[in-house]
């Protein structure tokens, strides 16, 4: 394989890492087990992916295609990467999306995980309500004296 790998570079718990042959690493990665630095099967010539300086990916990540990872990234476990990423980012997810940027945490990546919203406990609670209401006139109508 021609891969070029910088120095320093560690395979954490080597098992079933593959680097794919036009993949470029830089200096001080660290790659965890069941890492794939894949192609996508569509490009021709350099079709695996470029890893900057420090980066760390998860067991189980996916990087496809002839991608460039910024330097200081961390990819989350079990990640699928299929595009370029920022330098100073977290990337989490299927596909991967940047949660984390030089260190600062995006807004729309944080969930309150106490108060998730769940439309049908909404739904019926405004049917409970409808229902209510509808009593009470019907009770109002009922208890008016006829004529």
């Amino acid at each position: 394989p021609a891969a070029q790998i910088g120095t320093g570079f560690f395979i954490d718990h080597g098992m079933g890492v593959v680097i794919g042959e036009t993949a470029e690493i830089g200096d001080y990665v660290t790659l965890f087990q069941g890492v794939t630095l894949g192609g996508t099967g569509k490009e021709r010539g350099k079709r695996h992916p470029t890893l900057g300086n420090h980066v760390v990916v998860g067991a189980g990540a996916k990087i496809l295609g002839g991608i460039k990872i910024g330097d200081n990234v961390k990819i989350g476990a079990n990640s699928v990467v299929l595009k370029s990423v920022p330098a100073n980012s977290t990337m989490i997810g299927v596909p991967a999306r940047v949660i984390k940027m030089e260190g600062e945490r995006l807004p729309e990546a944080t969930m309150d995980h106490i108060n998730i919203p769940d439309p049908l406990t909404d739904r019926f609670e405004t049917l409970e309500r409808e229902l209510l209401e509808l009593r009470k006139k019907l009770e109002s109508r009922n208890s008016e004296p006829s004529q």
